[in-house]
């Protein structure tokens, strides 16, 4: 009796045993999956040195093109009408307009020349109504003008402006438009929920002017611009050195100082200064060595402009917390990477956000505590290994590596345009200005950018390339290109 029950419990213990060998087998099994999906994405969004200087000549064979003819490249170069940018010595009241999307927001600055700089600066948010959207121009416009007289009335006696003077405002707008003129420019298309047709292909300037009017405000648009060259500004109104400009946020964007001789396509009289700046609408930037992946081809392929964006679709914040979601849906799928059971929320396009991606990589904590609490509140993961946060970790870093270097390479292509990514006996001081949010929150992103733009240039050029961040160009950037095009206008000119 005491024999069976002893060799009973060999059995169950024997058995057991097996159940846990086959177990460790399953997981020793799934995790080598999961190790080779990492190592494959590893292998597939790697961009070594040589790659890059093939990204950053294509950029710069790219950007020659673009300014040879209208439909020369996929980098639209668009002439921006600036040809003279902020020296310091702007003094005055001037206001901005930022409309971006569906929320805007009015500022004003007051100028003290080079010794006070911004003697003063004040701005409000405006949301905009969702049924403005798509109504008429009339209305929107209206809306927004109907802000900004609120605003002005509450300049206060801080700021300072001649009686009987027309206040001077520069239009930073951010949807497609063919600009005509330094303040003028024809609407494309609406983008970002705007579906105003009737305004297609009509100036949004006069729209502006004519709402302006309509409130009786003693008020002119002086400047067209969009964020990117208002970064250009801001950047050189600290840094006479600063010929270019990049946006690294939702979107991605550059503009820099072209000589205006070198740019075949444009036909009217040669600018006084000899320079015009140019937005690359960089973005769009597309080359056979990008380093893609089934994942980036399957989110071109299902987003809203197949096809389009390539390079953004690498760089920007709106999509590579997308692609990292892309890549742990097929590590759940093939390896079972959170459980047997797939997360629901794990197959929502873009649920997962880039600030929330940002939150995980920079988890410091020993185990890595953070990364669990995002996966539990975005997924509704309950619980997950420090392992599975590990790897989690580890797929945020190749996909924001990637972005990095391939932003870096993009930079470098335009200072080889600039014929400055060369040593020469004239080395020149380049002063990069850097705006938008991946750029400024998420350091890993920025510093591998700035190591690896620093790598490319080598130790004896490095040094004379100075990355700066440039805040809110979008914004004071424009109220200082309107006070640097505009000498003060009576009231009383026919405006």
């Amino acid at each position: 009796m005491r024999k069976a029950a002893a060799l009973a419990a060999a059995a169950v213990v024997a058995a057991a045993a097996a159940i846990a060998v086959r177990q460790r087998l399953r997981e020793a099994k799934r995790w080598a999956r999961v190790a080779a999906v990492l190592s494959d994405l590893q292998e597939r969004c790697a961009a070594p040195a040589a790659r890059l200087l093939q990204v950053s000549d294509a950029m710069d064979v790219e950007m020659r093109a673009g300014l040879a003819s209208e439909d020369g490249s996929k980098l639209k170069m668009l002439v921006t009408y600036v040809d003279s940018l902020p020296s310091g010595d702007e003094k005055g009241l001037f206001y901005a307009l930022d409309l971006g999307g569906t929320n805007f927001r009015v500022l004003r600055v007051q100028l003290g020349g080079k010794e006070q700089r911004v003697i003063k600066q004040e701005s409000v948010g405006v949301s905009i109504p969702q049924h403005l959207m798509s109504r008429s121009s009339h209305e929107l416009f209206d809306f927004i003008a109907a802000a900004l007289a609120k605003f002005v009335a509450s300049e206060g006696e801080d700021y300072h402006l001649p009686e009987g003077t027309l206040r001077q405002l520069g239009f930073t707008f951010s949807f497609p438009v063919k600009q005509t003129s330094i303040s003028s420019g024809t609407l494309i298309k609406w983008t970002k929920g705007f579906a105003i047709e009737e305004m297609v292909g009509k100036d949004i300037v006069a729209e502006l002017n004519e709402a302006i009017k309509r409130q009786g405000l003693v008020m002119k648009v002086s400047t067209l611009v969009n964020d990117t060259v208002g970064t250009l500004a801001a950047g050189r109104y600290v840094d006479d050195d600063t010929m270019i400009a990049v946006i690294l946020g939702t979107g991605t964007n550059a503009a820099y100082t072209e000589n205006a001789h070198a740019i075949p396509k444009w036909h009217a009289p040669l600018p006084m200064s000899g320079d015009m700046v140019i937005n690359m609408e960089w973005g769009n930037f597309k080359s056979a060595h990008l380093p893609l992946t089934e994942f980036d081809q399957a989110l071109d392929a299902e987003s809203l402009n197949p096809g389009e964006q390539n390079y953004e679709k690498l760089t920007s914040g709106m999509y590579m917390g997308e692609i990292v979601r892309r890549i742990l849906l097929q590590m759940a799928q093939e390896a079972a990477l959170f459980g047997d059971n797939i997360p629901p929320k794990l197959e929502t396009p873009y649920i997962l956000k880039t600030f929330h991606m940002l939150v995980m990589h920079h988890d410091v904590s020993p185990d890595l505590e953070t990364v669990g609490i995002k996966l539990k509140e975005i997924f509704q993961i309950e619980s997950t290994s420090r392992k599975t946060r590990k790897l989690v970790v580890d797929v945020c870093e190749v996909i924001t590596t990637r972005g990095a270097r391939l932003a870096a390479a993009g930079i470098h292509g335009i200072l080889k345009k600039l014929g400055r990514a060369t040593d020469s006996p004239d080395k020149r001081r380049t002063v990069i200005a850097v705006d938008g949010g991946v750029y400024k929150y998420y350091t890993f992103f920025s510093e591998c950018m700035e190591r690896t733009l620093s790598d490319m240039l080598g130790e004896d050029l490095a040094p004379s390339v100075v990355i700066k961040p440039a805040n809110d160009g979008s914004g004071l950037g424009a109220a200082l290109l309107a006070a640097n095009y505009s000498q003060y206008l009576q009231a009383d000119e026919d405006y």
